[in-house]
């Protein structure tokens, strides 16, 4: 009976969270905060053992309690409000609960050797979520993707043409770097958490869901 209590208390506390931003390590979560941006009601603070994150190839691992929502990724170097935040994709579109790991993200080549933050905001059901980490942002691409990385079976994604959601405030200032990793085929899910990547029109980018195309080791 402990076994099957314990099991209904952990399903009901990942049931009401929103999602866990795993990769870069996230700056703290607080399930009744993190409707709060830009950070999901925590501080911003950085430290000397912050993670290094290369410019030229990342990835992002998320555990999401949602079955469906729209997100962005993006980065800033500032420290302090206001942030000026450049987008690292356009929203994406994705569908399916679970882990979600999207890869290939890039930033400015003029963020090396700085420290700054990585934001994911996810608009869902419960509206907009904020998760940030604080990162150091280092020259290079990796080369492999970590077991970490991973997609949940049945997990699809679409990039769209917006660079902010439709109902973004206009206060919180962002630019599109367009770097990143582009692809003209799309995989079906299998159980290893390979992602199906839908372009929504010829002229969109896509991007690589948790194949080795200089991805980072997490």
């Amino acid at each position: 009976m402990l076994s099957f209590t314990y099991l209904g208390l952990v399903l009901l506390q990942l049931s009401s969270a929103h999602f866990i931003l795993k990769y870069p390590p996230s700056l703290g979560f607080d399930d009744d905060l993190e409707g709060n941006a830009p950070c999901g009601g925590e501080d911003v603070k950085f430290a000397d053992n912050d993670t290094n994150i290369q410019v030229g190839g990342f990835s992002v691992s998320i555990l999401s309690t949602h079955p469906q929502g729209q997100w962005l990724f993006r980065a800033t170097l500032d420290q302090q409000a206001p942030f000026n935040w450049t987008n690292l994709l356009p929203v994406v579109d994705e569908v399916g609960l679970g882990d979600f790991c999207p890869t290939g993200l890039a930033v400015p080549q003029e963020f090396v050797g700085q420290k700054g933050l990585i934001q994911v905001i996810q608009d869902a059901v419960d509206g907009k979520l904020y998760q940030c980490a604080a990162v150091n942002f280092v020259s290079g691409v990796n080369s492999t993707v970590g077991s970490s990385c991973t997609n949940a079976t049945g997990l699809t994604t679409t990039i769209t043409n917006q660079q902010n959601f439709t109902s973004e405030s206009a206060s919180s200032s962002s630019t599109a770097s367009g770097t990143a990793s582009a692809t003209s085929s799309a995989a079906a899910a299998t159980s290893s958490g390979a992602a199906v990547m839908h372009p929504a029109s010829q002229s969109l980018l896509a991007i690589v869901l948790a194949l080795p195309l200089g991805l980072l080791a997490i």
